[in-house]
């Protein structure tokens, strides 16, 4: 079992167990009760402690990360393909293939999914905690929490300095200008289940576009997301006329180009939420887009 540890500062002497869990540790009351009813869940100088236990300068709290608890509903493995790109006992990233979800959907039975592709290496009992979502058709790097409790911290950061992400999108046509920001709140369309539309009492949505190459018809966008709203980076991109190739849904369909939208998480730069180290990967782009910027 992964634990964190917490060495008390001066200005903490006298606090409480339970204090210092929540507001330095940041563990919610509901995980901090699972931490109770653990052998080791809760130690300080190494030996057991309880949460009204108070705690004088210098000491070191430790308390357990992983979950203590059966999935409710252990994912189907599946032998697919996903590379993993990072890991440790708190986290992993993966370069996750066009054609994958993150969990089973009853529309989309037999589609190869995350979940399944980690069963199957790790085992049904492994808990599966994705923090930044990806659609069926988007490409590349995706981070999965190990326990609630990073997967808790990490949801946190996103979207700060902590956690950002890098997308490249290869778009219809050139945006003008080839540099700029799109501030677009995003809702639901009531005539789809699924697509989104622009409108002014949807959620606030920020991204930022820059043209990196351009090749005939298409051009090669670097893109960052400031929110994370569904489809954002898909819908921004056909607000300004410029959707990205092959998106059936926001623009023009043709599999002779591509057969998913063309967007691919490309870059993390990640504060680990446990041990402080930076992380900054990149994942190249997928075969398919290539050819298109070849096509």
């Amino acid at each position: 079992m992964e634990t964190i540890s917490y060495t008390v500062l001066p200005e903490e002497d006298g606090a409480a167990v339970r204090h210092i869990l929540r507001a330095r540790l940041h563990f919610s009351s509901h995980a901090i009760s699972r931490l109770t009813r653990a052998e080791n869940g809760i130690l300080v100088n190494g030996l057991h402690a309880r949460t009204v236990d108070v705690l004088r300068a210098g000491d070191v709290l430790t308390a357990e990360t992983g979950d203590h608890r059966s999935p409710k509903s252990a994912a189907v493995p599946g032998d697919w393909p996903l590379p993993v790109v990072w890991e440790d006992g708190h986290l992993l990233v993966v370069n996750k293939p066009a054609g994958m979800t993150a969990h089973a959907s009853n529309f989309l039975p037999d589609t190869p999914t995350v979940a399944g592709a980690l069963a199957w290496t790790r085992g049904t009992d492994f808990l599966f905690h994705p923090v930044n979502r990806l659609d069926k058709g988007t490409t590349g790097l995706m981070v999965v929490a190990k326990s609630g409790y990073v997967h808790n911290l990490l949801r946190r950061a996103l979207h700060t300095t902590g956690f950002r992400r890098e997308y490249r999108g290869i778009c219809v046509g050139c945006p003008r200008p080839e540099r700029g920001t799109i501030e677009a709140p995003i809702g639901r369309d009531e005539t789809s289940t699924v697509r989104r539309r622009i409108r002014p009492d949807g959620a606030p949505a920020v991204s930022h576009y820059e043209v990196l190459e351009r090749h005939g018809d298409l051009s090669l966008v670097k893109l960052r997301p400031e929110t994370g709203r569904t489809h954002q980076l898909r819908l921004h991109m056909a607000s300004i006329g410029c959707p990205l190739a092959g998106d059936w849904l926001y623009g023009t369909e043709d599999p002779s180009l591509i057969a998913r939208p063309a967007l691919h998480s490309w870059g993390l730069r990640l504060v680990h939420p446990v041990t402080g180290e930076v992380l900054e990967l990149t994942a190249e782009l997928p075969e398919d887009m290539k050819r298109l910027l070849e096509y």
